[in-house]
């Protein structure tokens, strides 16, 4: 089993690592108290439900509770059964008063007195815990992608480590804009098979109204360019941290042209061993 003690100073970015743990499949435990530690171990690894990955992040808002941490780390480290490390992340004095000001929240130890003095005391009482960190990260200048590939380092499996999702999702434009997509292309530049009598009650999943997209002259200079864009354009939002990407094609009813080319994108990243998917909100609509 795997646990991941995600520690240190508020403001820091331990929501944002947790994130990173979640997305990666890894059980994920918000502001437990340190003395259910054994607890939630021996529940993890019963039989009916083994869980071997698990990700938890205490910090000050436990309160009293938090202090039995290190006991707990030092019962953590004489198991031979369990492979724990704790993260702890930190920031300069400057940077965590900036995000408390922007953020509006309240620090866990602010009781009357100034932020900075409720940073600083935070720091000295965290000081014992810092030292027995096995990775510290200092996500001072760093954004949420920058703080999220700082952590994915440390996932320990490179090979569990959260990968970009594609989902391929086909619309018509008469039904109204894909309202989450990040990317939107619209191909009713296509000749279209809703006029053809024989491929208007079709839908492109079929082959007929497929091999009349494919076919057509524009469509192969189209798919040369778009897939040339996509091919670059995935890996650079997989590296800026990216974990799921919905890529908008549109049509005029949603049923036909829509329809085949996000299943063709979808197979061919598929295909390529990338995490693709392809869904079509209007198929089911009669024009």
């Amino acid at each position: 089993m795997e646990l991941t003690l995600i520690t240190g100073m508020s403001g820091a970015g331990k929501s944002g690592a947790m994130g990173v743990y979640e997305d990666a499949g890894w059980f994920c435990v918000d502001n437990l108290p340190p003395r259910l530690l054994p607890s939630l171990i021996e529940m993890c690894a019963v039989d009916s439900a083994p869980v071997d990955r698990i990700a938890v992040a205490c910090d000050l808002r436990g309160g009293v509770w938090f202090d039995d941490l290190i006991e707990q780390l030092d019962h953590l480290t004489v198991s031979d059964s369990l492979h724990s490390q704790v993260i702890f992340l930190d920031a300069s004095d400057d940077t965590l008063l900036n995000r408390f000001r922007e953020t509006r929240r309240r620090h866990p130890l602010a009781t009357g007195g100034s932020l900075l003095e409720a940073v600083e005391r935070e720091r000295a009482l965290l000081d014992d815990i810092r030292a027995r960190a096995d990775i510290l990260v200092d996500t001072t200048g760093l954004n949420v992608w920058d703080l999220r590939r700082a952590i994915d380092v440390h996932i320990t499996d490179p090979g569990l480590r959260p990968h970009l999702r594609t989902s391929f999702v086909s619309f018509g434009f008469k039904y109204g804009v894909l309202r989450d997509a990040d990317l939107l292309f619209d191909v009713r530049f296509l000749p279209n098979p809703h006029y053809e009598a024989e491929l208007a009650p079709l839908t492109g999943l079929d082959e007929p109204v497929s091999q009349f997209v494919f076919t057509a002259e524009q469509t192969a200079p189209f798919l040369e360019r778009l897939e040339a864009l996509l091919d670059y354009v995935l890996p650079a939002y997989e590296s800026e941290g990216r974990r799921h990407l919905v890529v908008g094609i549109g049509c005029t009813g949603g049923r036909h042209r829509s329809v085949a080319l996000a299943q063709h994108f979808a197979a061919r990243y598929t295909a390529q061993g990338i995490d693709a998917s392809a869904s079509h909100r209007d198929i089911g609509r009669q024009s």
